[in-house]
C-alpha cells in the first residue's frame, strides 16, 4: 500500500496579480465562429428545451455533428453544453443562424465555460508548483498558463480546458485524501471529454494505492457524472455504450470509427507532426521538456506515485497523439487532444525551475513567445504556418503590416473600445510579457 503524502499547497506571490495578467492575455481574443461553437450550443439550446436533436440549428455542413435515426445531434459528450447552459441563457445568445462572424455574445460564453476552466487550471498548477518549489509557484503559473497549448484554448469552445480542470482537481483530491470528491470531479471530467475517461482510470489506480475502501468511496463519487453520460447515450442513441462520436457525420468519420476512436498504434508520421512538426510541441512551447524532467525530479525525491501518475497520465495522451490520423485535429494550434493531460505534466515546473533555474527560464521565455503569437492567429490560419510559427514571426519585421501575421491576428475585445487589431496585439503580447517578468521577479 502507497505510504500517502500530504498535498504539497501554498499560495504564489502575487497570485491574484498573475491570474489578471494571465486572464488579460488569453482570454481578450474574439475568435471567428467555428463548428465547435455551433454542435456544443445547438445541444445547449436542445437541453433547455427538453430535448437532444439539432435538426433545426446545426447545417448540414457543420462538421461536428452525429447522425442517427434520421435526425441530426453533436458528436460531443454533453457536459459541456449542460455547462454553458447557464451563460447561454443569461446572455440570451440566440441560434447560430443569428451569430455575427466576431460576435461578442458568443466571446462571453465562451469565457464562462472554457475560460474559467483556464484559470482554474492556473490557479491549481500554481498552488502546487509552490508548495513543492518554494518560490517558483509563480513562474510554473505563468510557464504552463502561457507557455503550453493550454492558452490558445482559453477562449475557443472546446471541451478540452474542462476537462483538464475537472481530471487535474480530482487528481489533487485524490492526493489530499478526500476521494469522494476526486471520484465527483472525475465523473464530471469524463462527462465533458470522453477521453477523460482515461484520466479517470488513471487517477482511480492512484486512489486504489491507498486501499480498497479508498476506490470505493472514489467509484461512488465518479458515478453521477457517468450515470449522467450513459443516460443521455441511452436516450440518444438507444445505448448508454453508443457513444455520440460513433455517430460521427463527417468527411473523417471511417477514419474515426477505426481504431479505438481513430486511434491506432503510434507512426512515423503522426509522432513527427505531434513533436517536432508545423505546429509541434517541441516547436511552439520547448518547457514541456523541462516539465518532463521535473516529474523525474518529483520521483528522485520519494513521490514516486504522485510522479507517476502525472506522467502516465501525459504519456497516454501523448501516445494517442502518435497513433491519430490526425494530430491537430483540424484548424489547431499544435496536438490539442494533449490538452487534458498538460496540468499534470505542469506538476513538475516547479521542480525543474527549482533545480535547473536558467534553463527552464528560457525555454518558458521561448514558449511564452510563441504560445501568445498563437493565440493571436491561430483561428485565422486555415493553412500551415510558413515555417511554423518562428517563420511567420521573422517575416514581420521587414514586411510588418503587408505581413500574413498581422492580416491573421485575431480580433480582441478592446477592439469594441476603439483601437485597432494591431495595438490590441500589442496590448496582449505586453499582457503576457508583464506576467512573465512578475513571476521572474517574484521568484528571486
Amino acid at each position: 500500500m502507497h505510504r500517502p503524502t500530504p498535498l504539497p499547497w501554498r499560495r504564489p506571490r502575487r497570485e491574484l496579480l498573475l491570474l489578471a495578467l494571465v486572464a488579460a492575455a488569453a482570454l481578450s481574443p474574439v475568435y471567428p465562429i467555428n463548428t465547435q461553437d455551433v454542435s456544443r450550443l445547438c445541444l445547449t439550446h436542445a437541453l433547455v428545451n427538453g430535448r437532444f436533436t439539432v435538426d433545426d440549428c446545426v447545417s448540414p455542413y457543420t462538421v461536428d455533428k452525429a447522425s442517427y435515426g434520421g435526425h441530426y445531434y453533436s458528436n460531443k459528450a454533453p457536459g459541456m453544453s449542460l455547462l454553458e447552459v447557464p451563460s447561454a441563457e443569461a446572455i440570451g445568445i440566440p441560434s447560430p443562424s443569428a451569430w455575427q462572424w466576431e460576435d461578442l455574445r458568443l466571446w462571453g460564453v465562451r469565457v464562462l465555460s472554457s475560460g474559467l476552466a483556464f484559470l482554474a487550471c492556473a490557479f491549481l498548477v500554481g498552488r502546487v508548483c509552490e508548495g513543492l518549489a518554494p518560490g517558483c509557484g509563480g513562474l510554473a503559473l505563468v510557464a504552463f498558463a502561457l507557455g503550453t497549448l493550454v492558452a490558445p484554448f482559453a477562449v475557443a469552445n472546446f471541451d478540452h480546458l474542462p476537462a483538464a480542470a475537472l481530471g487535474f482537481a480530482a487528481f489533487l483530491l485524490a492526493w489530499r485524501g478526500r476521494p469522494l470528491a476526486a471520484g465527483l470531479a472525475a465523473g464530471a471530467a469524463v462527462l465533458c471529454e470522453y477521453e477523460a475517461a482515461f484520466v479517470a482510470v488513471v487517477v482511480g489506480a492512484y486512489v486504489a494505492l491507498r486501499g480498497g475502501r479508498q476506490v470505493y468511496h472514489y467509484v461512488r463519487g465518479a458515478l453521477p457524472g457517468i450515470a449522467l453520460l450513459w443516460t443521455y447515450d441511452w436516450l440518444a442513441f438507444g445505448a448508454p455504450w453508443h457513444a455520440a462520436v460513433h455517430y460521427t457525420d463527417n468527411a473523417v468519420t471511417e477514419q474515426q470509427r477505426g481504431g479505438l476512436l481513430g486511434v491506432h498504434l503510434p507512426s512515423a508520421r503522426s509522432t513527427w507532426l505531434t513533436l517536432a512538426g508545423n505546429r509541434g510541441l517541441l516547436v511552439v512551447t520547448p518547457v514541456v521538456a523541462a516539465a518532463a524532467y521535473g516529474l523525474w525530479l518529483l520521483w528522485r525525491r520519494g513521490l514516486r506515485a504522485e510522479a507517476l501518475t502525472c506522467a502516465v497520465v501525459f504519456g497516454g495522451f501523448l501516445l494517442g497523439e502518435f497513433g491519430y490520423f490526425d494530430p491537430y485535429a483540424g484548424t489547431s494550434p499544435g496536438p490539442r487532444y494533449l490538452v487534458a493531460s498538460l496540468p499534470f505534466l505542469a506538476v513538475g515546473l516547479g521542480p525543474a525551475f527549482a533545480q535547473l533555474r536558467r534553463v527552464t527560464l528560457a525555454l518558458a521565455a521561448v514558449s511564452v513567445v510563441a504560445t501568445t503569437a498563437s493565440v493571436l492567429v491561430w483561428a485565422n490560419v486555415e493553412s500551415t504556418y510558413r515555417g511554423t510559427i518562428w517563420g511567420e514571426l521573422a517575416r514581420v519585421p521587414a514586411q510588418l503590416g503587408r505581413s500574413r501575421f498581422v492580416h491573421a491576428l485575431a480580433t480582441n475585445v478592446v477592439v469594441w473600445a476603439g483601437p485597432g487589431r494591431e495595438l490590441a496585439a500589442v496590448l496582449v503580447a505586453a499582457a503576457a510579457a508583464a506576467a512573465f517578468a512578475t513571476a521572474a521577479w517574484s521568484a528571486r
